[in-house]
């Protein structure tokens, strides 16, 4: 990981300027003509606060104008087509709640007066007792009559109200999709002058807001300033500045020289300066951020508007804070040797300055965007901040790119190699410049919004990518320290629990294993749940709007659906390789496992998590499992007839993985086929024989038919065994002493066990001797019998004893003791 790290940090701050929510659209001028009947049909009844109690007839006819009134917005707020009508008809729900806050407010008073009257009259005679006077009687029924209704009418008008909220919060969900569906199509190029218009026209209703928002401003910056506290809040923004600067410093020599002096040798040492150079930038910029904002309000109450602007301020400051850190941690031009990623020194310093540019310039142009939402201004300027912040992005990021790929050219002219570049970090370089210039093209054409997201998604990508890869490494290096058995804490471990080496090697594998698969996990939902801006559903949404959406959603597919199971299967292939590699090259080969084993268990790690990932797919798709019945109907039909092989050497495939009784490495027999297992798919099983010629075998067949396992049970050895047929006038004892002779010296022959002869029958033929000898692996044994019987051959024919006539020649490819066959 190279480059790819520098390019991802200068990205990571333009996401997190502007990240916070769409912003309102503009919102500002009068409804149409429906919304105005509407604001004028829902004008309040009642008037202004009166003493004369409310009646209930007017209380009921006052609920019967409000729910009317109700009904008549959510007809129409349903067809609305703009921003204006959506505003006329909220403005319009918000006068019905206040109206039916004041019909409340109204009837509280009578109910409260009902009840010291029920109150004053007292409880009811018990039954038995003296029956109280008719008039009082009459008089108390009156009033519990009219007690009820009073409840029942409060009762119906705070579920008005409860309704009338929620259908502000539906027309403000139908304004951020008009305003999403906006946003998504072309709005002006920032070449052309309507972009720029709200810097050299700017719209009155914009001025008007800025201007109000600047008087909240103003009284706090007078307060600050005042003859009294001018001293005071100059001492603060100096305090500030030196410890953004100077305290930035003083911290990073510090952990430094902890690093160097009190963490273990190795590489925990580069990857802990690394997090310290990151966290000291943080931790810098929030005290510097805690001076200034002390300096400026320490003598002001702000007002909730700006307060929120000071919030959003304080978050981006700590953003870019990050982006800065992440770059001087990662390019690490104080301490090349130190440096994490593998980057060339003169590459490094060539990017040195953007970190810190792009951080500054995002904190300008995304302080605009928020001031932009704050003030709620209009859509035009809305698209200038966006516009504004992706451009920003682009150019730094371009112009980084440029300068960094001009320098490696410059160290392969003259003859340098540049840093080595894995495949994967050359894949996110090549898809951060595809961005850029993407981005770029947009920004140029119009698409405003389209170059926002995906700068901001981009950034917000690579910020994750780069603080997983620096606290994975972090992770790793501080595991193999810990349990190293050259350092305290792995000897004291292995003293206490009395472990050997290997066993500290293996715990420290798997911890590091662990806890990278979890910061991997950690990223991914980041990814999906986090980001900045506008999600990728919401812009796939907007966009398929136009053509046609609603026949994709009367199928019943969703176009976020479709997005989000195609993220899911990138990364989800992606963490499958990467574990399925973990596990070949560290943790396996540090738990004793024998390569066969381990070839076995990572492809049926791998079967099963395809698995898996398929039902992730199809889940996240949206596919419900009872809606397959007929396609797993269909498919039972299918697997009777023409999947019933495939099924069959599926299952045995599985078999073959679990109950292992062949393995990759094993020397089998099957069916006149004699060979080395190289690898057990999930079909079928590649068997290479010695002319090196591959044959595949059916799983299914491993397990129905007799199978001949040389090598079972972990046998080494292999035997020779010939047999000879001789004359019966023949010595047999001569013959023996030039059989054991020949095996005796031969070098490929074991002295333990010791070569045999063995007297195996007597035909009219002749006499037939068996001679048995042992070789270090069954895999020689067929080469070692060629060679013996040269030598055999030879001195029989020196000896003048032949062979009888037919000659009978037999040789066969046996196990020593401990071998077996499996069927």
């Amino acid at each position: 990981m190279s480059l790819k790290f520098f390019s991802h940090i200068a990205v990571v701050a333009a996401l997190t300027l502007s990240a916070a929510a769409l912003p309102a659209a503009d919102a500002a001028g009068t409804g149409n003509t429906d919304a105005a009947a509407v604001v004028a049909a829902s004008a309040p009844v009642l008037e202004a606060p009166t003493t004369v109690a409310i009646t209930p007839e007017a209380a009921q006819a006052e609920l019967k104008r409000l729910q009317g009134a109700q009904d008549r917005i959510k007809q129409q707020a349903g067809g609305a087509t703009s921003f204006k009508q959506l505003s006329g008809f909220d403005d319009a729900a918000q006068q019905l709640v206040a109206d039916t806050d004041k019909l409340i407010a109204e009837l509280q008073p009578v109910r409260a007066q009902l009840q010291t009257q029920i109150d004053v009259l007292g409880p009811p005679p018990a039954a038995g007792a003296t029956t109280e006077a008719p008039a009082v009687a009459q008089q108390r029924s009156g009033l519990d009559k009219r007690k009820v209704q009073l409840d029942a009418q409060l009762k119906q008008a705070a579920d008005t109200k409860t309704a009338l909220i929620n259908l502000i919060a539906q027309i403000a969900r139908l304004q951020h999709g008009l305003l999403k569906n906006q946003l998504a199509f072309r709005s002006g190029s920032i070449l052309g002058g309507q972009f720029w218009s709200p810097l050299f026209k700017p719209n009155p209703d914009d001025v008007q807001s800025l201007s109000a928002f600047g008087a909240e401003v103003a009284p706090v910056l007078e307060a600050a300033w005042q003859p009294g506290q001018k001293a005071g809040t100059l001492l603060l923004l100096l305090l500030a500045v030196v410890v953004w600067t100077v305290g930035r410093r003083l911290i990073d020599r510090g952990m430094a020289y902890v690093c160097f002096h009190h963490l273990p040798e190795g590489r925990l040492r580069r990857s802990a300066l690394a997090l310290s150079v990151t966290l000291g930038t943080l931790l810098a910029t929030g005290v510097a951020v805690q001076f200034v904002y002390l300096a400026l309000t320490r003598h002001a109450e702000l007002t909730p508007s700006l307060q929120d602007f000071a919030d959003a301020l304080a978050k981006l400051a700590w953003t870019c804070a990050l982006i800065a850190g992440l770059g001087r941690a990662l390019l690490c031009t104080h301490h090349p040797s130190w440096r994490l990623p593998a980057i060339a020194d003169p590459v490094a310093l060539a990017m040195k300055p953007f970190p810190t540019a792009l951080a500054g310039l995002l904190l300008l142009s995304g302080a605009l965007e928020q001031l932009n939402r704050t003030v709620d201004t209009s859509l035009q300027v809305t698209l200038f901040g966006r516009g504004l912040v992706s451009l920003v992005v682009v150019l730094t990021i371009g112009a980084s790119l440029i300068r960094a790929n001009r320098v490696r050219s410059a160290l392969a002219a003259a003859g340098e190699s540049p840093e080595a570049r894995s495949t994967f970090a050359g894949l996110i370089h090549g898809a951060v410049t595809l961005t850029v210039v993407v981005s770029l093209f947009a920004l140029l054409i119009g698409y405003i919004s389209i170059a926002r997201f995906l700068t901001y998604e981009l950034v917000w990508f690579d910020l994750v990518l780069c603080s997983m890869y620096l606290l994975t490494q972090l992770t790793k290096d501080l595991c193999e320290s810990f349990f190293s058995p050259h350092h305290a804490s792995g000897k004291a471990i292995k003293h206490l629990f009395g472990l050997q080496d290997m066993h500290l090697d293996q715990v420290s594998t798997i911890l590091a294993g662990g806890g990278s698969s979890l910061l991997m996990l950690l990223a991914v939902f980041a990814l999906f749940t986090g980001g900045f801006g506008t999600t990728p559903g919401d812009l796939l949404d907007s966009l398929l709007n136009a053509f046609g959406a609603d026949r994709l959603q009367r199928l019943n597919i969703v176009p976020a659906h479709i997005l989000n199971a195609l993220i899911a299967l990138i990364v989800g292939v992606y963490l499958l390789r990467t574990v399925r590699r973990w596990l070949d090259a560290e943790l396996l080969p540090k738990s004793g496992v024998e390569p066969g084993m381990r070839i076995s268990l990572v492809t049926l790690f791998s079967n099963l998590g395809y698995v898996v990932l398929v039902l992730l797919i199809l889940a996240l798709l949206g596919v419900q499992w009872s809606n397959l019945a007929w396609i797993v109907s269909a498919l039972s039909v299918g697997i009777g007839f023409g999947l019933q092989e495939i099924v069959k050497n599926f299952v045995s495939g599985l078999i073959l993985l679990t109950e292992r009784p062949v393995k990759v490495g094993d020397m089998i027999s099957i069916s006149g086929v004699e060979g080395d297992i190289r690898r057990i798919n999930v079909r079928a099983t590649e068997i290479q024989l010695s002319d090196r010629s591959t044959v595949i075998v059916p799983n299914s067949q491993l397990i129905s038919q007799n199978l001949r396992n040389v090598t079972m049970g972990n046998s080494t050895q292999g035997v020779a065994t010939l047999m000879l047929t001789f004359p019966l006038n023949t010595d047999p004892e001569q013959i023996r002493d030039i059989l054991l002779g020949a095996y005796e010296a031969h070098p490929a022959i074991l002295d333990k066990p010791a070569p045999s002869v063995t007297f195996s029958q007597l035909t009219p033929d002749g006499i037939t001797l068996s001679v048995t000898g042992y070789v270090i692996s069954p895999r020689i044994s067929g080469s070692t019998k060629s060679e013996l019987l040269f030598e055999i051959l030879k001195a029989l024919r020196a000896a003048e004893i032949p062979l009888s006539n037919p000659q009978t020649l037999m040789i066969h490819n046996m196990t020593a003791p401990g071998g077996g066959s499996a069927g």
